[in-house]
């Protein structure tokens, strides 16, 4: 595998630039600097004075492994010695031995990795520290995180004690793929053998070769012969552990190594490019998490005709790229057949990736660009992509993803929909490339001039019933005394899965009375729409669950939990038992990353219910998501008595819209504000009493001083907070702060003065050096930090923090143990 730089640079003025020797930058080399190519990128376009430009010779990566890195993080660069055939002409010519690279460092492959939290690791590496920590474990380990996979290593040089640790005991038996790497001294360590007769034990517990689990071992320069049968320097390991250890360890060991010596791996000689290899371990183990991995789908009540035949027109094994379409009216299961197809021949690729809302996506400003960063991160496993155009967007799928075979799923298009536009030609793709595309409108697909579509109908009879109970009853047939109301709402359903499951949830554990009484609501509509059927559910929650559902539906979808959560805590909104039913009745989903989802249909009903209250003025609705009417009501200053929600992202304006105090003068009950790619001037002390939550990302300026008397949360993200912004310092009530890529910002002011500050997020702000105060906030419960950057004072206040509650904590239980003692006495 070769890997090409983008950009070769030659120091100025070095000895080795009077020389002629070349230093060699590789940019797209995501194991050394975790992934965040990006970042190495902007650093090294800030510094275009120190370097040439010489040369755009690819780098044979397998090469580049071999070798042990040395970090140097107090320059932020890390070099490493290479020998390279392509380079020999050079080297002789310039009187060299080898190519000198030098290249970003975010963090030293030495350091330990994050705490292990169980549960969170899919892939679990076991190796041998000093032989193969600094190359090939390390090598593959930022590999695969590069690539999105969980990866846990254990940190060999920090473990005590004879036995291995529980929580590692934990990690090996929920990740999916076990891989041992037997190196010369593996089997010389007791904990190495341990991990490894815990993984054969896993393994035979799941079923062998059946489970879910899987062994993939590496033979690391040592003949898999001398792991099966303890040979040559295994031998002479095993001999000095017969001395300490009992037999039957020694047996359960080595019974370890003959059964994972037997299976099939690989076998990586001297003389081996390590990245050829490297992306053969990497296509196994993504192809095996694919096998396990599934979307979230509903129950799937009656589907099998459906999935057959939309994966009968995808055609697996024609050498031609295709785009097959499912089309229908909303609710009737599209995205459910959508992700069962998905699952169900998603192994088939190389890449593939499922992107919802993709209508709603496109709406957004700069929508197009958003909806090429999601496509990208998800095929490239990426956790960010920052695609600046959408002329960019193309070029990096033309070069990144279209060699591969993917598979890639648009749910919710509408006719507006460009693929060009997107993706570029379709003809550019993989001839085995597959696009799954979604759409209420059938024009949507016949302007992407595909025959292959798929057009499912309501349900049947029987599988409504059976879908329609699951969620009445948890079982698949009514019991007798509800079978004849059962039908009635079956009938006002009409098949269609979305009514029969929200109104299925909603009747859960109800009486008779008051089905009858939600039946006669649903007759007294003069035409059963969709919405009307949905509407019956919203009426039936408390009015902290309304609040909570039309917020979702106007502002949250697709937003991570905590920040709502914590706002609607600072309300009296009760979220975690509105949320609870809201999510038991259907009406919204939260993913395993705790991000809000909701069906089209139902975002629908809350935003009509929300335009419902004043269909003339938009100005006198509790809530404002669009541009046009929230620059309206700021601008006229008029009206915005009623709203408590307001978001505003000015992206789409070629100036900075400039907002003052005085335009939010009038919003008394605002309690959630979001501003985006604005500037915020002025002096909000005597604005804004009832805001509880502001959000702020890459605007220009923002004001000094907010003095918002209430103001629980402030999120600032990708804004110039500079030298001595004490911004925050009158909100004695702020519990939550975050701040995020604020790159300019040096230092903090003194926390202390945030007596209530429970959460503390810091993230991405690369020029800060100095924190100060955060041993003093008592009341702090989260505190996560961007570790990769130079903040020493701040590790000394987390340290002096952490000193300060183990100090109180044995205070409090120095107290409990004298009440305890004179209470005996007595």
């Amino acid at each position: 595998m070769m890997w090409k730089g983008k950009l070769f640079l030659l120091r100025k003025g070095s000895e080795l630039h009077c020389r002629g020797r070349i230093s060699v930058s590789l940019l797209t080399c995501p194991w050394w600097c975790h992934g965040d190519v990006e970042y190495a990128s902007r650093l090294f376009n800030s510094l275009p004075h120190q370097f040439d430009i010489v040369d755009n010779v690819p780098i044979n990566l397998a090469q580049l492994m071999i070798s042990p890195v040395h970090c140097t993080t107090a320059q932020g660069f890390a070099s490493v010695c290479v020998k390279d055939t392509a380079h020999r002409k050079k080297e002789t010519e310039a009187g060299t031995s080898g190519e000198i690279l030098n290249f970003p460092v975010m963090r030293s492959s030495s350091m330990p990795d994050p705490p292990l939290t169980t549960g969170e690791y899919e892939v679990f590496l076991s190796f041998r520290g000093p032989d193969v920590r600094q190359t090939f474990a390390d090598c593959l380990y930022h590999f695969l995180i590069h690539s999105k996979i969980r990866t846990f290593r254990d940190e060999e040089e920090l473990r005590k004690g004879e036995e291995i640790a529980p929580s590692l005991v934990q990690a090996i038996s929920e990740s999916k793929i076990l891989i041992p790497i037997f190196s010369q001294n593996y089997a010389s360590s007791k904990w190495c053998l341990q991990e490894l007769a815990k993984m054969v034990e896993c393994w035979k517990k799941q079923g062998k070769g059946g489970g879910r689990t899987t062994i993939l071992p590496i033979f690391y320069l040592v003949d898999p012969r001398d792991v099966r049968h303890q040979e040559g320097a295994y031998e002479e390991a095993f001999r000095r552990h017969s001395l300490k250890q009992d037999q039957q360890t020694i047996k359960q060991w080595k019974e370890a190594l003959l059964e994972v010596g037997k299976m099939k791996g690989w076998h990586v000689a001297g003389s081996d490019g390590h990245g050829a290899i490297l992306e053969q371990i990497f296509v196994k183990v993504d192809s095996l998490l694919r096998t396990n991995y599934t979307l979230l789908t509903d129950e799937l009540v009656g589907i099998d005709v459906h999935v057959n035949k939309v994966v009968q027109l995808l055609n697996l094994d024609a050498a031609s790229e295709m785009i097959v379409g499912i089309h229908g009216m909303g609710g009737i299961g599209k995205t459910t057949i959508a992700k069962t197809v998905f699952n169900k021949v998603c192994t088939h690729f190389d890449r593939c990736c499922f992107i919802e809302d993709v209508r709603e996506t496109l709406l957004k400003a700069d929508g197009v660009v958003v909806l090429q960063n999601k496509i990208i991160s998800g095929v490239l496993r990426y956790d960010h992509c920052n695609v600046n155009n959408a002329s960019e967007g193309i070029h990096m799928m033309v070069d990144r993803i279209c060699k591969h075979r993917v598979l890639i799923v648009l749910d919710d298009v509408d006719a507006k929909f460009e693929f060009d536009k997107i993706f570029g030609k379709l003809g550019n793709f993989s001839s085995k490339s597959r696009f799954i595309i979604t759409t209420r409108d059938k024009r949507a697909l016949e302007l992407l001039q595909t025959d292959k579509l798929h057009e499912p109908g309501g349900m049947s009879h029987d599988h409504s019933l059976q879908l329609f109970s699951k969620h009445a009853f948890k079982m698949d047939n009514p019991p007798n005394e509800y079978t004849a109301l059962a039908e009635k709402f079956l009938k006002v359903a009409a098949g269609l899965p979305l009514a029969l499951k929200v109104v299925g949830s909603l009747l859960f554990r109800t009486d008779t009375n008051f089905w009858r009484a939600k039946l006669k609501e649903l007759k007294e509509v003069p035409t059963v729409e969709v919405q009307q059927i949905l509407r019956i559910s919203y009426n039936e929650l408390t009015p902290n669950e309304k609040q909570i559902f039309l917020d979702i539906a106007c502002v949250f979808i697709g937003d991570y939990k905590e920040v709502p959560f914590y706002m609607w805590s600072s309300c009296d909104f009760n979220p975690e038992i509105g949320m609870r039913t809201l999510v038991n009745r259907s009406l919204v989903r939260i993913d395993e990353e705790g991000q809000f989802g909701m069906h089209d249909h139902l975002r629908d009903l809350g935003r009509a219910i929300v335009n419902e209250e004043d269909v003339q003025n938009p100005c006198k609705r509790s809530r404002i998501w669009s541009n046009e009417n929230a620059l309206d009501m700021l601008a006229n200053r008029e009206g915005g008595d009623q709203v408590e929600v307001l978001r505003v992202d000015m992206r789409k304006n070629e100036a900075r819209h400039e907002f003052t105090e005085k335009e939010f003068k009038n919003l008394s009950r605002l309690r959630y504000l979001e501003v985006s790619y604005g500037r915020l001037s002025g002096d909000f002390k005597e604005v804004l009493p009832s805001l509880c939550c502001l959000r702020l990302h890459s605007c220009d300026s923002i004001p000094t001083d907010l003095h918002l008397k209430k103001l629980v949360i402030l999120d600032l993200s990708f804004c110039p907070i500079k030298e001595g912004w004490r911004g925050w310092q009158g909100i004695q009530s702020l519990g939550n702060l975050s701040i995020t890529d604020c790159r300019s910002m040096k230092d903090l002011e003194d926390l202390s003065k945030l007596s209530n500050l429970r959460e503390l997020r810091i993230t991405g702000c690369r020029m800060l050096t100095e924190v100060k105060g955060v041993e003093r906030l008592v009341l702090l419960r989260v505190l996560k930090l961007d570790l990769r950057f130079r903040v020493r004072s701040l590790l000394k206040s987390v340290a002096r923090y952490v000193t300060r509650l183990i100090t109180r904590f044995l205070g409090l239980l120095l107290i409990l143990v004298l009440v305890l003692f004179i209470f005996n006495s007595q």
